[in-house]
């Protein structure tokens, strides 16, 4: 009984972080829809059905995801302030990204060969930037209970999750609840251990409040919403799991990354029943798309032979739903 006690306790907390951040996103997303920075058409996109839908559900969610961590009790100041940073600069980068990328370049492989011929992409730019952010904030989580005393290997492992999972996240961005499915699935993971539950609560709340939203095709997560809850659920990651759970996950998102460079995600999750079904949960049915469907400008086309590395996502925008 008495074991139970605080187990309550650490779940009610989660529960309290989680419910601040849905509330704190779903207040900044009405209030960027009211003034939208720079304009409402900066960040409007066209769905392959014509429709309009807009990029703003991405510094929402990653607004009021970052405000609550730096609440969420239960956990050490410094994993709460590697959360914020995380977030924050997942969102910074990958607003960036959407609203200066061309799309013209793709992947790690087209942004870093862009890079080496003189030529700065948006996505280059993200890159770097998000592996800035990556590495201050496993420098913040330093001495946590998964971050092994700050070493320098773990400092370089939890480096990769911050990053890593900031990018992958976003190569999930591709239809309507997607990348928010799997950022839940990752918070659940994260919440079988009692620090990642309290890490993950605050992205995991801020995604869920925006799911509708995203379901119901008016928008969508884009780079910086998807950097800002994946960058968040590493570093939760990075400050909970011991060493050995902190490389098999760096290890699966590696990957899964390295896999996205050639292999379409989309195919294979409508190619497999179980994926498929968990894909299109809560989805409007995929209307026909004629071959001249609209795409958001400057977006790349979500077609077959990879979806992968930084830059603008057309997921709403590009390709089938």
């Amino acid at each position: 009984m008495s074991r139970l006690v605080p187990e309550a306790g650490r779940a009610g907390r989660a529960l309290l972080a989680g419910g601040l951040a849905a509330v704190a996103a779903r207040a900044a997303y009405a209030a960027l829809n009211q003034r939208p920075p720079g304009g409402r058409e900066a960040w409007a996109r066209t769905n392959h059905r014509g429709e309009p839908v807009t990029l703003l559900e991405g510094p929402a969610a990653a607004a009021g995801a970052a405000a609550a961590s730096l609440l969420t009790p239960g956990l050490p100041a410094r994993s709460r302030a590697a959360l914020a940073l995380a977030g924050a600069g997942g969102a910074a980068f990958g607003a960036y990204d959407d609203l200066k990328g061309s799309g013209d370049r793709r992947g790690f492989r087209g942004h870093l060969g862009a890079l080496a011929g003189g030529e700065v992409t948006s996505g280059a730019v993200k890159i770097v930037g998000i592996g800035a952010t990556g590495l201050a904030a496993s420098v913040l989580v330093g001495a946590g209970q998964g971050a092994g005393g700050g070493s320098a290997v773990d400092v370089v492992i939890n480096t990769g999750l911050v990053a890593g999972g900031a990018n992958l996240l976003n190569l999930f961005d591709l239809r309507p609840g997607r990348a928010i499915k799997v950022a839940l699935a990752a918070g659940a993971a994260l919440g079988l251990s009692p620090a990642g539950a309290a890490g993950a609560a605050a992205p995991v709340g801020a995604a869920l409040s925006m799911l509708p939203e995203d379901l119901g095709e008016r928008a969508m997560l884009g780079d910086s919403g998807a950097n800002a809850l994946g960058g968040m659920l590493g570093a939760a990651a990075a400050a909970a799991l011991p060493r050995a759970a902190r490389v098999t996950v760096l290890a699966a998102i590696t990957g899964l990354t390295a896999a996205s460079e050639k292999v379409s995600f989309t195919k294979v999750i409508e190619q497999t029943p179980l994926l498929h079904r968990l894909d299109m949960l809560g989805r409007r049915p995929a209307a026909a798309v004629p071959r001249s469907a609209p795409a958001r400008p400057g977006a790349p086309s979500a077609q077959a032979g990879g979806e992968g590395g930084p830059g603008p996502r057309a997921a709403a925008a590009a390709a089938p739903q």
